[in-house]
């Protein structure tokens, strides 16, 4: 691998068994993704993006191919060497929110933190600095999940996914539960963390999302239809979204 790849796919194929009936999902997708990068992949429902990203992240193991993440191939851990594996290297931001509704903000993210790190004082002041990086005001520390809003909470499960420094972030439809205004304030997170130097893989079917991210992976029938390289996100620049509503016109969005 090169330096700059912090995860690559070989011949990845994923399939699954439907009353009896094959689906091949992923059909021997050859990817690269970059350190520092935001990639987003996209594509219609069913088209395979979800399966991709939970293959990638190691949450779900492929029935083919090889996934060098990190210079290690995880398709041959074992479930628990892979579980050990995305605790240190990954974090994971769900559509659904699943904060722990009996803790406040700050201990669901110190639950993380010190399942890597037993350095408890060390922890509780990384998780402050990620907490006021990403604008969640100190008055909602010690707040539960069902006293704030879906905005709210999905900044705070973005900071637990940070917590552990992992190598690498992935978002599943993030946004996909949020209105617009909400929805800005987690993109916002989002983007200052790769601004920060935090490469993330996010999966999107909302245009909006996907102005954020630098590279489009588009995905049809399990397959890599194309890519675009948008560059990094600069909010003053209009061409982006006319450069990215172009490309979704030609892979038949």
């Amino acid at each position: 691998m090169e330096d700059n790849v912090i995860i690559e796919t070989k011949k990845l194929c994923k399939s699954f068994s439907n009353g009896g009936v094959l689906q091949h999902v992923l059909k021997n997708i050859d990817l690269e993704i970059y350190k520092g990068d935001f990639t987003v992949i996209m594509g219609a429902s069913g088209a395979g993006k979800s399966t991709l990203l939970y293959a990638l992240s190691g949450m779900d193991k492929p029935t083919l191919g090889n996934i060098i993440f990190n210079d290690k191939d995880i398709t041959k851990l074992t479930s628990d060497e892979l579980a050990v594996f995305r605790r240190y290297s990954s974090g994971f931001v769900f559509q659904s929110i699943y904060l722990i509704e009996s803790m406040s903000v700050l201990d669901n993210i110190l639950a993380s933190g010190l399942l890597v790190n037993k350095n408890k004082k060390e922890v509780i002041n990384n998780a402050k600095k990620i907490l006021k990086d990403l604008d969640i005001d100190d008055a909602l520390w010690n707040k539960f999940p069902n006293q704030m809003s879906g905005g709210e909470c999905q900044r705070v499960g973005i900071a637990r996914a940070l917590i552990n420094n992992p190598s690498i972030l992935f978002a599943d439809e993030p946004t996909g539960a949020l209105n617009s205004k909400t929805g800005k304030d987690v993109l916002d997170a989002l983007t200052l963390a790769n601004e920060n130097g935090q490469t993330i893989v996010m999966v999107t079917h909302d245009i909006t999302s996907a102005r954020r991210a630098n590279r489009i992976i588009y995905i049809k029938d399990g397959e890599i239809f194309g890519e675009l390289d948008l560059g990094k996100y600069k909010s003053e620049d209009q061409l982006r979204h006319q450069k990215l509503n172009e490309f979704l016109v030609n892979m038949g969005w």
